[in-house]
């Protein structure tokens, strides 16, 4: 019987967890965001032909490269990703890496389909316009790079 799943590209979360930062919660980041663009994977393939063989070609995986993670119009209930960005501005955490996971949720809310990113890195942090009728911590825009990319199935 075939897999039956349903998941829209609305429906998803994001977490980043995995440093220890003081005054930084774990995980860093459980927040609501409208907008996730950037999980993408490339391959380059290395391609030659066999010697007496003109009419093929004969394709090898070549290096991966990945995208960079731009969440948009966000919403979280601390400081958690302003405290990261702030600490890897600081010449003895430049290191400073956490994992992420963008969860694509189910109708049910349940997790459908997980997007593991290892070693992330944020390179930009973009607070929304300031407004005094809304109350809650926003980030217009934050940028993320990571080192790799895995698919959890459920």
């Amino acid at each position: 019987m075939a897999d039956e799943r349903i998941f829209t590209a609305f429906n998803f979360q994001v977490e980043i967890s995995g440093i220890n930062v003081p005054g930084v919660s774990i995980p860093v980041c459980k927040a609501a965001f409208a907008e996730c663009d950037g999980l993408e994977v490339t391959m380059e393939p290395k391609t030659f032909h066999q010697g007496g063989l003109n009419t093929e070609q004969v394709h090898l995986a070549g290096p991966v490269s990945y995208a960079q993670l731009t969440l948009k119009r966000g919403m979280s209930t601390d400081l958690g990703l302003w405290r990261w960005f702030n600490e890897i501005l600081k010449t003895g955490q430049r290191g400073m890496r956490a994992q992420g996971k963008v969860v694509m949720l189910g109708a049910d809310r349940e997790p459908q389909l997980t997007f593991n990113l290892k070693d992330c890195m944020p390179t930009k942090l973009r607070a929304p316009a300031l407004n005094a009728k809304d109350g809650v911590i926003a980030i217009e825009e934050m940028q993320l790079v990571y080192a790799a990319l895995n698919l959890e199935f459920p």
